[in-house]
């Protein structure tokens, strides 16, 4: 019983705690009284806790492993089965959307506990989106901020890139994206050939912008940067962002990422073995 859904359990619930399970087992008369700690010891000693739960998505695209592979093969130094020249390049880009700045009632202090604390209480003072390309192999970060995305504001962000050495004269310039609005699909991919002749656009799988790298500097972005976010205004919210990024250069190094093809087959392969053994259940 709990291992099954509350829903087939014909309960209202989204998750079952123990008390649940305790207090469900007796109503079914399943045993006469139990109480919620020992159905919490019967389940720990098996491993099943229905309390708990995992999200996930699931591949959509039915070129998944193909899409993927590119962007894998680039990390690892190729392209179309031949090594990355010396004049070659890789860069992810995306855009950090909707980023407050919030005006403290009052501004942060140092506690008797010695924690920093923050006021609540504060005024919206507009929002922005930063967005920032990373060139994976030189640990190198451009940004600039835009009051929201969309292609011209990306194309700003290509401007600040291909407009400066060594990636005007490179040979071949890769940029990684995910499938955003700003970039999405083969028009995106035309475009940007458009405007600089050496760079090509890889857009990641659907639902798998976690193989591009720019999100982890966001990532970054996001610990040191934004939390807590105390900005007065937009304008200081957008220098501290862009003072951001000489500091985190001068102790940037590359993204030692070991996620490869082979990784992705076998986690592939594994999620169709999965499947297969689901049907032949339900079956």
């Amino acid at each position: 019983m709990a291992c099954e859904l509350p829903a087939e359990l014909g309960l209202p619930l989204s998750r079952l705690s123990c008390a649940d399970v305790a207090r469900e087992a007796v109503e079914r008369g399943i045993v006469a009284s139990i109480s919620g700690a020992t159905v919490w010891r019967w389940l720990s000693a098996d491993a099943i806790k229905p309390w708990l739960y995992r999200s996930w998505i699931s591949p959509r695209d039915p070129h998944f492993a193909e899409t993927a592979g590119r962007v894998l093969d680039l990390y690892q130094g190729s392209w179309a089965g031949q090594p990355l020249a010396a004049n070659d390049y890789v860069i992810c880009a995306d855009e950090k959307t909707s980023i407050q700045a919030r005006n403290r009632a009052s501004a942060g202090r140092p506690g008797p506990d010695r924690i920093r604390r923050v006021e609540s209480d504060y005024e919206r003072a507009g929002a922005l989106a930063y967005l920032a390309a990373w060139d994976v192999r030189r640990a190198k970060v451009f940004g600039l901020c835009e009051p929201k995305t969309g292609i011209e504001p990306f194309q700003h962000l290509v401007d600040l890139v291909m407009q400066q050495q060594p990636y005007a004269s490179a040979r071949r310039v890769s940029w990684i994206t995910d499938n955003g609005s700003s970039h999405r699909g083969a028009s995106s991919a035309r475009r940007l050939g458009e405007w600089y002749a050496n760079a090509i656009q890889v857009n990641t799988p659907v639902h798998a912008s976690w193989l591009n790298q720019i999100e982890i500097y966001f990532s970054v972005v996001q610990r040191k940067v934004l939390m807590p976010n105390e900005c007065a205004d937009l304008v200081s919210l957008e220098q501290r962002l862009l003072d951001f990024q000489g500091y985190y250069e001068r102790i940037a190094k590359a993204f030692k990422w070991q996620f490869t093809r082979t990784d992705l087959d076998n986690i592939l392969a594994k999620a169709a073995e999965h499947e297969r053994q689901q049907l032949k259940l339900a079956a």
